[in-house]
Order: C-alpha cells, then structure tokens, then sequence
C-alpha cells in the first residue's frame, strides 16, 4: 500500500474516532433505533448531546490538555539542557494561500517555527524542518524553511519533506541527524502534541530533549468556563486526538517514554 493511500485510510479511520463525527454518529446511531428500541436510542442521542457540551466547555478542554501537558516542563529561558540540533514538527500546511501566491503555513506550525527561532537564537543550535506534503502541493519542510528564513531571517540547515505523520517525521529526521553524528536533540511542538511526538524520536533512536509551547496552565474559573466555545472544541479535538495515538503506539510499541 503506498503512502498517501495509508494516510488517507488513517485519517478516515480516525475521523470516525474523533470529534465532531463520533457524536455526530452516536446521535444519528439513537435516532436510527428510537423506534425499535426507545430506551436505547433515548440514551445515545443524551449522550452525544452530554458529550458534545462537555467537550465544548474551556473547562473540560483544559483540563484534558492539562492531563497531556502534566510531565512537559518549560524550557528555561536562560540556560536550558544542551541538544546538538533543533528539530521543529510541520503543523498543517495552508495550500494555495491567495494573500501570498503560494503555499503558506497554518497557525499550528506558524506557533512551532516562532518558538523554534527564538530556541536558535537562545543556543545558536542548527535547525531541522520536517513535514511531507500528504494531500499534495508543496511539502511542508518546505514551507516551513521558507518562512523561518524569509520571515523570521533564521537560518535553517536541514528539511525533512517526505513524512506524513509524526512517526515518520521521527524516522526520517532521525536519519538525517544520525549521518550527521547527532543523536540529542530539542523537539519543538505544541505541549500537548509531545508526549507523542518524544516516545516517536526515542523510538527512532534520538535523545530528544522537550521544547514545548504554547502550555495550557490552568486559568481562573469564570462562568465562560462553562459556556460552550468552538475554540474549546478545538482543543478537546487535539487532545482526543493524542489520546487516540498515544494509545495507538501503545500498542504497537509498548512503553515508548
């Protein structure tokens, strides 16, 4: 099976896992059988309409994201642990940007290529890019490189363009770094995406070294709270998303950490 069709078989198979079509399914599913067994339907479509409010609050998406975030310590601004290089993980790529003519970088990696530049400049350490281009266009890597030097004037040394997945950004950096001599290296990501992201480095056979951003502290309770927002949607989606694969490599690997 070539790649693009396991990405997309992948993709397919965790969209019915994660938000918003579970619920989506779960109601329809009791809806379907409301008839024939009312109990049953009664049940499910409460629970899709108990889930989806939950999961829509800041409160619960917060907390969710904390559980993630729980053993990723801030690197510190003065003096952090040494690394050899400086790897920055693709977030998404944004295809045929009309505002820029060309391919451009979504929010997600816009955060991680941010922290990465001030992490090179803080040490002075190469950077790696990594990101394929799974849907077609111009790989991610780079994208990525495109703006780190063109816009944050950092200067990058290597790109990672065929990964499709996190894993794979793993795997294929890992060998460009181990030709190099490099074994340890700071893994810039979103907080919540590394727990992950570090057991898929030590898995390929690097010492990666936590640079987290973008960290969900817990915030102050207020009645918004508990209001129902897309964003907080947003981020129960990321971190069902973790879950799923965390318990994934799980699986297939056992205890990466």
């Amino acid at each position: 099976m070539d790649p693009h069709t396991t990405w997309l078989i992948s993709n397919l198979a965790a969209a019915a896992l994660l938000l918003p079509l579970d619920l989506i399914l779960i109601g329809f599913f009791g809806l379907a059988v409301l008839k024939r067994r009312p109990r049953l339907g009664k049940t499910l479509i409460a629970t899709s309409l108990a889930l989806f409010y939950l999961l829509s609050t800041p409160i619960v998406a917060g907390h969710l994201l904390g559980l993630l975030e729980k053993n990723i310590i801030p690197l510190p601004g003065k003096n952090p642990p040494d690394a050899d290089a400086i790897v920055i993980l693709g977030g998404g790529t944004y295809r045929d940007a009309p505002e820029y003519g060309a391919d451009a970088v979504k929010p997600l990696a816009l955060e991680r290529l941010r922290y990465g530049a001030w992490l090179h400049r803080l040490t002075g350490k190469p950077i790696l890019v990594t990101g394929g281009a799974p849907e077609g266009g111009t790989p991610e890597g780079i994208v990525m490189r495109a703006v780190l030097v063109n816009e944050f004037k950092t200067p990058v040394k290597w790109v990672e363009a065929r990964s499709f997945n996190t894993e794979e950004n793993a795997v294929f950096s890992a060998a460009i770094l181990k030709r190099e001599g490099i074994n340890r290296v700071y893994v810039v990501s979103h907080a919540w995406h590394l727990p992950r992201a570090l057991g898929a480095f030590r898995k390929a056979g690097l010492t990666p070294i936590a640079a987290g951003t973008h960290f969900h502290r817990r915030q102050p309770r207020t009645l918004f709270s508990f209001l129902p927002a897309a964003s907080a949607l947003n981020d129960s989606y990321y971190a069902l998303h973790e879950a799923v694969g965390l318990l994934w490599y799980r699986l297939r690997y056992g205890n990466t950490g």
